[in-house]
């Protein structure tokens, strides 16, 4: 095993719900030492954002917040906010989500940080920025919404829907992580560090990828178009005997393996459907072509023979049934974590990126609210060596 790539980096994580909190796991996870700063008596608000509830605490909270170590520090209280600026002014990395101008506020914004701490990289994760948008609510559902991805998101003609599962957030935390990876990149080179801004209506239209094109570089309008893709086709679900498969061919080589399995090859010479844009424009005729020999077998059957012959096909899963694909895959989707005592507090998904050559992965559960909080204001207390 290797050294981590992160290791020796100290991250003071000021962050709390998801985007930080993931971000933070995420530097976690590389090796990196995250100290995760909350409210005493409280803490994080995920803590209490349940059920579900696993043995020991909320899902939520335990889904972003293992290999850290908590501090509970009342930042009105001066002592306290003392420790919240020697542990900056230690750190490699300061994450933050609080509203723009509260770090400033306490002496903990990036000019009080930076002045006596210049290679730090510093990360601000906000709804909408520090300029105008400032002073609005940063919530995923409501970035989802006036930030175009609902109106793209739904049936056709349906009520716009979100996704599901806080994907801005998410979005926005992985972004944070690379601009603080390239960051600490930038400073092995010119010794300095960084100010970082994040908002998550950025993060979002950075994803909207395709969509956005087409409304910046061909005048168009984006629409809910359900399953269905605006571009491809097929590329949606399709009925089988028994439920819908999801069925993707992206050219049409793969349009052609398609049709000769479900024993209509005559379909790949129809001038309707011979190239991609002849089949997206008469969509509903090949839908219908389609299904009427998708009907005759149950997916199951579909998603086998489709595979065999090079044709992405799959079933709708349910989350168990996404994690029994991964490990059918190889891809070990899950890791066993572990409290300060090696009692197994369950197991949650991995860190998606595999290394050659390997780290030795760090187990530690979510942390207990001020679990480490002795040791670290005994630490911060005493002026280094």
């Amino acid at each position: 095993m290797t050294t981590a790539p992160l290791d020796g980096v100290l991250v003071a994580d000021f962050s709390r719900v998801l985007a930080g909190p993931l971000a933070t796991m995420t530097l976690a996870d590389l090796g990196a030492r995250v100290i995760k700063v909350e409210r005493p008596g409280t803490g994080d608000d995920t803590r209490a954002w349940g059920p579900p509830f696993s043995a020991h605490a909320a899902t939520y909270f335990e889904s972003v917040n293992r290999n850290k170590e908590s501090l509970a520090l009342d930042l009105k209280d001066p002592a306290d906010l003392a420790r919240a600026r020697r542990l900056a002014g230690r750190a490699d990395v300061v994450v933050e989500n609080f509203l723009p101008g509260t770090m400033d506020r306490l002496g903990l914004g990036y000019a009080d940080v930076s002045a006596p701490n210049p290679r730090v990289v510093y990360a601000s994760v906000s709804g909408f920025g520090s300029g105008a948008g400032a002073d609005l609510p940063g919530y995923d559902f409501i970035v989802q919404a006036v930030g175009g991805l609902m109106h793209v998101t739904g049936e056709p003609g349906g009520v716009p829907t979100k996704a599901g599962v806080a994907l801005v957030d998410v979005l926005t935390g992985k972004d944070t992580v690379i601009g603080i990876l390239a960051a600490l990149r930038r400073r092995e080179v010119t010794g300095s560090g960084a100010r970082l801004e994040v908002s998550l209506l950025s993060s979002l239209q950075g994803a909207l990828a395709n969509q956005a094109a087409a409304h910046l570089g061909a005048g168009a309008s984006p629409s809910r178009l359900g399953n269905v893709h605006p571009s491809i086709a097929p590329y949606e679900l399709l009925a089988c005997s028994d439920g819908p498969l999801a069925i993707a061919c992206g050219n049409d080589g793969q349009f052609a393996r398609l049709v000769a399995a479900l024993g209509r090859p005559e379909l790949a010479a129809d001038a309707r459907f011979a190239t991609n844009p002849d089949r997206v424009a008469h969509r509903p005729a090949l839908r219908s072509a389609l299904e009427a020999a998708l009907r005759t077998r149950p997916a199951a059957h579909w998603q086998t023979e489709l595979t065999r012959v090079g044709v992405p096909a799959g079933q709708v899963n349910d989350i168990a049934g996404g994690i029994a694909v991964a490990e059918a895959a190889g891809l070990d989707p899950t890791i066993e974590v572990y409290d300060a005592a090696g009692e197994s507090h369950g197991r949650q998904i991995r860190p998606p990126v595999t290394w050659a050559p390997a780290f030795a992965p760090r187990r530690q559960a979510p942390p207990r609210l001020d679990e480490h909080g002795s040791a670290l204001r005994a630490w911060l207390d005493t002026p280094p060596s």
